[in-house]
């Protein structure tokens, strides 16, 4: 009997979407079935490039369709992806699927060196990511890129507005204010200045298409994070924080600010930075000389994901201060865990956009 459609459809409608809960087909995540004989191809769209579940989920759907169509079939599933999105509000920012804050209670964990690893681990899955430096008093996404000498070009639209053109290394689309002021100036500025600063970082770049845009958020709570919040419809946190007790402390106020009800962020999960020191010559050895399990016990506490451990080697400094995150050095165990973390903040994106209210932007009065 020939094999149909209807009849691959079928199967793969027993097939789960681990994370989301439902099968492919119901999620229009099949296209392109084509049928010759007893050779079945389809297309699955996954929902983000950087899906770890891949290769779980094309064994799926090979046994759906040995087990329930011909057990000759010979199967052979394409795997693409689509981004979700969950923005309502397109005003600002129209060609970008979702707003990622990177935010930390404290100085000094680590926050930007992970947000520019994590920029470039997305980016190589195949996502078009941006990244903006909101921290207006101590930008350091120019030096963790090896940009300081880049200056943006302005250009003036047929519309007559003038657009600054972001700068792209490692395939990431790149604004600081430390393109904009010499680096041995000190930015001085009240909360309203820094605040407009942000806006014109989102509202007046070229941004393009963008899968993701990362926003890395200065430490604390300020005027900063509450403009973020007013001007796009921010799809998620990721808090960042370091095993001490101090920094526990502090992460839970950032953790805390985007649950407030009139922001009502979403926190996407929480990454543990410096969690053990590995040394280069004991690559197996693991040294917790901050403490051992805060991060993932505050994780637990408030009933957030928790992405990952970041180990404290001597490597990921080096790589920052050279301008290449450490992401780009193959083979390092390192490198392996943003890797791991990209691929879990991808994934906690597609469950907040499959599961959660659709973002907007936030609206608080004074």
């Amino acid at each position: 009997m020939a094999i149909t459609k209807e009849d691959v459809l079928k199967a793969l409608s027993y097939v789960e979407e681990p994370d989301l809960g439902k099968d492919l087909v119901t999620l229009n995540m099949i296209e392109d079935v084509a049928i010759d004989g007893l050779k079945v191809s389809f297309t699955v769209i996954l929902t983000t490039p950087a899906c770890p579940l891949k290769d779980l989920i094309r064994s799926a759907c090979i046994r759906a369709i040995t087990t329930m169509v011909d057990p000759a079939a010979e199967v052979t599933v394409n795997m693409t992806s689509r981004v979700t999105t969950a923005r309502v509000d397109t005003t600002v920012l129209k060609g970008v699927k979702n707003i990622i804050a990177v935010a930390s209670g404290k100085g000094g964990v680590g926050k930007s060196t992970v947000t520019a690893n994590l920029a470039v681990a997305l980016a190589q899955s195949g996502a078009k990511v941006g990244l903006v430096d909101a921290d207006i008093s101590g930008p350091s996404v120019p030096t963790m890129f090896g940009v300081e000498d880049a200056r943006p070009v302005v250009y003036r639209t047929p519309e007559g507005q003038n657009l600054i053109q972001p700068i792209e290394k490692f395939g990431i689309k790149l604004i600081s204010i430390g393109f904009l002021t010499p680096a041995e100036h000190a930015v001085v500025w009240r909360g309203p200045m820094a605040s407009s600063a942000l806006k014109q970082f989102i509202t007046e770049v070229e941004w393009g298409d963008l899968d993701y845009l990362l926003i890395d958020l200065p430490p604390g709570t300020s005027d900063i994070h509450l403009t973020l919040v007013q001007t796009v419809p921010v799809t998620g946190a990721i808090i960042v924080t370091t095993p001490q007790k101090v920094a526990i402390a502090d992460a839970v106020k950032g953790l805390q600010m985007f649950r407030q009800p009139q922001i009502n962020v979403p926190v996407l999960g929480l990454v543990e930075n410096m969690a053990y020191f590995t040394p280069a010559e004991l690559p197996d050895n693991r040294y917790y000389i901050f403490g051992q399990g805060g991060g993932r016990d505050l994780a637990e506490r408030y009933g957030v994901p928790f992405i990952g451990e970041i180990p404290l080697v001597q490597s990921i400094r080096e790589n920052g201060d050279a301008g290449t995150p450490q992401i780009l050095e193959e083979g390092s165990p390192a490198t392996a865990v943003f890797k791991q973390v990209a691929e879990e903040v991808a994934r906690q994106v597609s469950v907040r956009n499959a599961s959660m209210a659709r973002t907007q932007v936030v609206e608080i009065k004074a």
